[in-house]
């Protein structure tokens, strides 16, 4: 994630800021120039508010999202086009009841962490279409709490474009207790976002996009029963030796499931990246894309044209983040091992990413540029770490 600036002030801005903390202005995320600013209420529109240096359009016209009325939601929209909701609101299709003050609380985490994939996804230039925009599978969210007599328990998953997120999964001490009873080393809500629209990305890009085969060199075949495959997996659990292919214990499951793990974490490698580069951090010495050695994280992960531009950061990066978390008595940031297996799979995502961004020239060979096999840490990570889903998640296209 990108740093800001007050235009105002020069106070530093934060992705989720609402307010300037040394002027006092409200601001607001501008989508269409990717920057946070500082904005007065002029009757009922808001404008970029008088800065120290010029910005474009200053008598353009804005309003909050409708969702910034219940703080959940800190993005701005044109006014002059008569909509009410952000481009990342305009997703939602299900919230919970909100007049409940726990769902309240809940929902604006979930909106949170929404809003950061989102910004990740239009910076990588990947489709998201709306309902409504004659897609015949649009990206839609669901934001569902239990019944209140546990009757109906929500599952997290996705099915057919609709991504489902459970109310619980907001509930930090739920989900640190179903982290600890499944042995996992990582479940954030971003990571299950991160999970689930890698399924909704499979659809669109692999099954879609004419790219099966090359999906089934990498990961295997996905026709093998979901269902089946579930079952035996938490039956038996991972086969031995699963952490020299594969991510995640998780991942081992279905190829559906490997898809989505490393969908999951090559959009970690790219926001993480990006948050480094802002705040000017050093890693061990790495090759850019010129082959020469560098210490700078000064490139723009979203635009690398390899994957061993990226990997050759992300290693020794969450090695010293690691050891950070160490420091503070934490649990490592990223418990997790990149075999020469992995990174040909994160090297496939990142072809295809790069192949679905609109004028973009033909995706290289799948894996192409994957580098050296590596891992994170100073340690092994726990051999059962998961990211995303519940103990039954549901599955892309099933």
């Amino acid at each position: 994630m990108q740093l800001f600036q007050c235009q105002c002030c020069g106070q530093l801005l934060h992705f989720e800021n609402t307010v300037c903390l040394r002027c006092g202005r409200q601001v607001g995320f501008l989508p269409d120039r990717g920057q946070m600013a500082a904005v007065e209420a002029e009757g009922p529109v808001w404008r970029l508010a008088e800065a120290e240096t010029a910005l474009p359009d200053p008598d353009q016209e804005y309003r909050f999202c409708a969702n910034w009325e219940m703080s959940g939601c800190n993005w701005m929209l044109r006014a002059d086009r008569g909509e009410t909701f952000c481009r990342a609101c305009r997703h939602n299709r299900t919230v919970p009841d909100l007049a409940d003050p726990v769902n309240h609380a809940r929902w604006q985490k979930i909106e949170a962490a929404k809003r950061r994939l989102i910004y990740t996804l239009e910076r990588l230039g990947l489709p998201a279409p709306l309902a409504g925009d004659g897609h015949p599978e649009p990206m839609i969210f669901d934001f569902l709490a239990d019944s209140p007599d546990q009757s109906n328990r929500v599952m997290t998953g996705h099915d057919s474009g609709v991504v489902t997120i459970a109310l619980t999964e907001a509930d930090d001490a739920h989900r640190e207790k179903l982290r600890q009873d499944m042995n996992e080393g990582y479940r954030t809500l971003l990571g299950h976002f991160r999970h689930e629209i890698g399924h909704y990305y499979w659809d669109i890009l692999v099954r879609d996009g004419g790219r099966i085969e090359a999906f089934r060199e990498l990961f295997g075949d996905e026709s093998y029963d979901y269902g089946q495959a579930l079952q035996t997996h938490y039956a038996n659990g991972a086969p031995a030796g699963w952490q020299n292919a594969h991510v995640s214990a998780y991942a081992t499951m279905h190829p559906w499931e490997d898809w989505a793990e490393t969908w999951a974490h090559y959009l970690h490698m790219v926001d993480t990246l990006e948050t480094a580069a802002a705040f000017g951090m050093k890693v061990e010495p790495e090759l850019d894309e010129d082959g020469e050695l560098s210490t700078e994280l000064d490139f723009d992960p979203y635009r690398v044209r390899g994957i061993k531009r990226l990997v050759s950061a992300w290693m020794p990066l969450t090695v010293a983040l690691n050891a950070m978390n160490r420091s503070m008595g934490q649990n490592d940031l990223y418990p997790f091992v990149l075999p020469e297996p992995v990174l040909a799979k994160l090297g496939f995502v990142h072809d295809l990413v790069r192949g679905a961004r609109p004028g973009a020239a033909p995706a290289a060979p799948a894996g192409a540029d994957a580098g050296a096999g590596a891992q994170s840490g100073q340690g092994m990570p726990d051999p059962e770490t998961r990211e995303a889903e519940q103990a039954e998640p549901s599955s892309a296209a099933m």
